[in-house]
């Protein structure tokens, strides 16, 4: 018996007008409703104020202002996935080694989520195709991510080694101990 396909994501950058579909992925059930993938954003001020209405309110700020801050997947018309890939710059120190020669170039996946009813059936690999795909056409030389071990205790939602070096991504240092560095040259 064959295993079925693994459903067909369609991707879209989140704009203000994906903002409702932002939202409803992420305050569903098992949603990270509680970061709004703001915890690697946060800066200054922003920083101090980590509850879920302040992140939401940051997150929201940067959409309506037209900051790239990443993707959504698609299974038919309900959001299922989210890939966070925006400019380095647009995101606090990630850590990691020396900086790249032209840091504006640099893109960076800093989170995954996919919804739970779809884990497990090749949605991480389609988010990460779309992700390098999106910032080759946004102009970004170097993709930089931060996966971990499978054993890690922490961290899971930044993705696994494995999956970025079959991806082509080489690894170029550690951010912290758990963190590995990755690039991609695109």
């Amino acid at each position: 018996m064959t295993e079925p396909a693994p459903p067909r994501l369609v991707f879209h950058e989140v704009t203000a007008k994906r903002w409702p579909d932002f939202v409803r992925l992420f305050e569903r059930r098992g949603g990270p409703k509680n970061c709004w993938c703001m915890v690697w954003r946060a800066k200054g001020a922003e920083s101090r104020k980590t509850d879920k209405v302040s992140r939401k309110a940051a997150m929201a700020r940067r959409v309506r202002g037209g900051v790239p801050v990443g993707l959504l997947g698609y299974v038919e018309d309900e959001p299922m996935a989210w890939c966070s890939i925006a400019p380095r710059d647009t995101y606090r120190p990630l850590g990691g080694p020396e900086e790249p020669s032209d840091p504006e170039a640099v893109w960076s996946i800093a989170c995954f989520f996919i919804h739970r009813e779809l884990r497990g059936q090749g949605v991480m690999q389609q988010l990460l195709d779309a992700a390098i795909a999106h910032a080759k056409a946004r102009g970004a030389s170097i993709l930089e991510a931060y996966p971990v071990d499978p054993d890690s205790p922490s961290y899971r939602f930044m993705g696994f080694v494995s999956t970025f070096r079959e991806a082509g991504f080489r690894e170029v240092g550690l951010a912290g101990t758990r963190r590995h560095v990755m690039r991609l040259k695109l």
